[in-house]
């Protein structure tokens, strides 16, 4: 590299959902530094360990280049044409064969971080004309995109803290500090959740764990897992017995507020506590600060959503910012007004979100936008009959290790008859696929972010170019779906006028870069605003750190989606939901666990340096002390004669993992704390830093059956276990 010069290269780094702006230095195809983007107007410079990272996925010796297929057991490289119609003419002969439903497809969360994915992979996924499609929203934030058509009218109308300008910020089964925040992009979260206290306001955090988000808190409240729905009713109930129903200008197009005071009348602070283990006084405290806070806003996390009643966990957090009268206001849930309005373009196109118009052929369980919930893919698989899945396609996903029950998908995806997977790694999940089609990296092409931008706590625009010319013979996951899609199409029988549109439509469909000209050009910014900054590519290519939009403005009842135009505090979904709650948490108490001896609670935790389990695959994500282990109180560990740092053995109804215990009085008594993405000990992955790290996946032990019944989303977290001495 000598007599090479150092440039620079500014960015949007795609690791997690923080959107924080990076500065690389690079001697040609070397990355010599990565820093934080200190003129980045969103995000001043910071950044945590996985942008440092990038190079280490950009020159990962295992990332996969070229089309590889499996034969007889061993993989060999194939050119894109041979692979791109062998694929296209297997999914083609098992539809013709056994339906088109017998094709599945799975989407995993790094779908979202990839422009050229989002803007092709459903383009892709309709082509293939299955009911049968997935994607890590089911074992995430389904319950949020639930509860915003509901009440708000549009899957991705989804209320934000607006933790800038907050007064009282209360965190139910949210750790931020790890995340860099989930559903609220929001980067240097640290500094910003220091200066609600710094300028005299409260950080309350509710979960079973004192996550490093609880230590700065002003108060840590040691939940029970799984019962956030109860301490939400308790909540409402003395708000509403208090006299602190307050909604403001809301009342005016707030409809069924009238309905919620009896649902929650019976969830006394008493009958609180015997169910979530916090003292009566401090649910009635929460209730009262919530009430005096000149601003406040709750939100409600992973552990809110990922557990038996996460649908009615984020329904209530949305119905006590009403009736505070926090939503749409400053310092309280407010809703973005994004460059590119994904929330406009679809709610003009009939595309806002639709709920239960399908359900699944084994078990019967809703879809969601077109998505069936993940906990029902393996037994899709596995359940002969008419629409059996006996093929898949999985894009930059690893559902063996990130969704319930991961031993049995492994055996179902063996089983298949063909699976296809869009993927730079050779992984647990990958591993079981005939044709591997592995893309560029993220740093070889252009990046705009059109789903966090809609989920950011201030309203930025941030065009990335790429830093590095892809290796000739390399493809984009754009490419590679839209060369899939015109050969599923090209091979459609007649579909008269329609089809041929559709034929005609992919010839004619625009790169990534010109859709995102087109879309910034005609958006809320763009050439109409005439006293805007009227918006185009060029614009945000000359402005390379990103231009700053301002804050959240509010904007009800103008930017709802119901018919009415009003939000619907008591959908009746939510409603008749509360039967089964009220049934689950009866006046009779059950000693916890009691079934089988499985009396522990097993919930996951996050580490800022890990996000997805590919990133394992990073020395720089995975040195330091061992971080897959077993948190657990010392009053259970001494109960079961187990030692810190030994061996225990962890057991659920579907299957047992081993490993070293970490013992701390930072976690409630009952309840274990294990990490995800981990278990890298599966026979033919090729992932060699993951391996040497493997530990053990904490979704070998979470359980398919186990869901929210009303959204479909799997309940990892309470999942019953036992804890044993090794």
């Amino acid at each position: 590299m000598r007599g090479k010069k150092v440039q620079t290269h500014y960015r949007t780094c795609t690791l997690c959902e923080a959107m924080c702006g990076i500065e690389i230095e690079h001697r040609g195809q070397e990355i010599t530094a990565i820093r934080g983007d200190a003129e980045d107007p969103f995000s001043r410079g910071h950044i945590c360990p996985k942008a440092v990272a990038l190079q280490d996925l950009q020159a990962d010796p295992d990332r996969l280049r070229y089309p590889m297929r499996r034969r007889n057991g061993d993989w060999e490289e194939i050119s894109w044409d041979v692979a791109l119609d062998e694929t296209a003419e297997r999914l083609q002969a098992i539809q013709r064969k056994h339906g088109r439903d017998a094709v599945g497809v799975y989407y995993g969360n790094p779908t979202v971080h990839n422009l050229g994915a989002m803007l092709f992979a459903g383009p892709f996924a309709r082509s293939l004309r299955t009911r049968n499609k997935f994607s890590a929203t089911s074992v995430d934030q389904l319950p949020h995109h639930v509860a915003a058509l509901e009440m708000f009218g549009h899957q991705l109308l989804i209320p934000i803290p607006d933790i800038d300008r907050t007064d009282c910020f209360v965190i139910l089964g949210g750790n931020p500090i790890a995340s860099n925040g989930s559903l609220m992009t929001a980067p240097d979260v640290r500094k910003r959740l220091k200066a609600i206290r710094q300028r005299g306001g409260k950080l309350i955090v509710v979960d079973p764990r004192r996550s490093e988000t609880a230590h700065m808190a002003d108060q840590w409240l040691a939940i029970q897992p799984g019962t956030d729905a109860v301490l939400l009713l308790g909540i409402l109930r003395v708000l509403f017995a208090d006299g602190h129903v307050v909604p403001g200008r809301l009342e005016a197009f707030a409809a069924g507020l009238q309905e919620i005071a009896p649902l929650c009348q019976p969830w006394t602070p008493a009958r609180v506590e015997q169910h979530t283990g916090i003292p009566a006084a401090d649910v009635t405290q929460l209730a009262k600060t919530l009430a005096a806070a000149e601003s406040a806003v709750v939100y409600g996390r992973m552990g809110a959503s990922t557990q038996e009643f996460g649908g009615i966990c984020h329904w209530l957090i949305n119905v006590i910012n009403v009736v505070t009268g926090n939503l749409d206001q400053p310092g309280g849930a407010m809703f973005t007004r994004p460059a590119i309005d994904l929330v406009g373009l679809s709610s003009n196109s009939g595309r806002a979100g639709h709920f239960g118009r399908k359900h699944s052929r084994v078990r019967g369980l809703p879809n969601f936008s077109g998505e069936f919930p993940v906990a029902a893919l393996a037994e899709e698989i596995l359940t002969p009959g008419e629409g059996q899945i006996r093929a898949m396609v999985t894009h930059a996903g690893n559902p063996v290790l990130s969704t319930p029950n991961g031993q049995q998908l492994d055996r179902a995806l063996a089983s298949l008859d063909f699976m296809v997977s869009v993927d730079i790694y050779l992984n647990e999940t990958t591993r079981h696929a005939h044709i591997i089609l592995p893309s560029t990296s993220a740093l070889e092409r252009s990046h705009y972010d059109l789903i966090f931008h809609v989920l950011a706590i201030r309203n930025t625009a941030k065009y990335s170019p790429p830093l590095f010319q892809p290796p000739a013979g390399t493809r984009h996951e754009w490419e590679i779906f839209l060369a899939l899609q015109r050969r599923m199409q090209m091979n459609l029988p007649d579909l008269g006028l329609l089809g041929g549109l559709a034929r005609f439509g992919v010839r004619q469909l625009m790169p990534p870069d010109r859709m995102i000209d087109f879309l910034l050009r005609t958006g809320p910014y763009g050439f109409r605003n005439l006293r805007g900054p009227r918006l185009s590519l060029s614009k945000l290519k000359k402005a390379p750190h990103g231009i700053d939009l301002g804050p959240l403005q509010p904007c009800l009842p103008k930017r709802l989606c119901t018919r009415d135009r009003k939000i619907h505090c008591a959908p009746e979904v939510f409603v008749q939901d509360m039967e089964r709650l009220h049934a689950r948490f009866s006046e009779t108490l059950v000693a916890a666990g009691a079934e089988n001896a499985f009396d522990l609670r097993l919930i996951g935790r996050r580490h800022v340096r890990s996000n997805n389990s590919w990133q394992h695959n990073s020395h720089r994500l995975v040195k330091g002390p061992e971080r897959c282990t077993v948190v657990m109180h010392p009053d259970d560990a001494a109960a079961r004669d187990i030692q810190p740092g030994r061996q225990v053995r962890i057991t659920s109804r579907v299957g047992s993992i081993e490993l070293p215990a970490e013992l701390t009085t930072d976690i409630r008594p009952g309840v274990l704390s294990v990490p995800h993405g981990w278990g890298h000990n599966r026979e033919g992955v090729r992932m060699k830093i993951a391996e040497e790290h493997a530990g053990a996946s904490i979704n070998d032990l979470t359980d398919d059956q186990l869901l929210d019944a009303l959204t479909g989303n799997a309940a990892l977290s309470g999942v019953p276990v036992r804890a044993e001495a090794i």
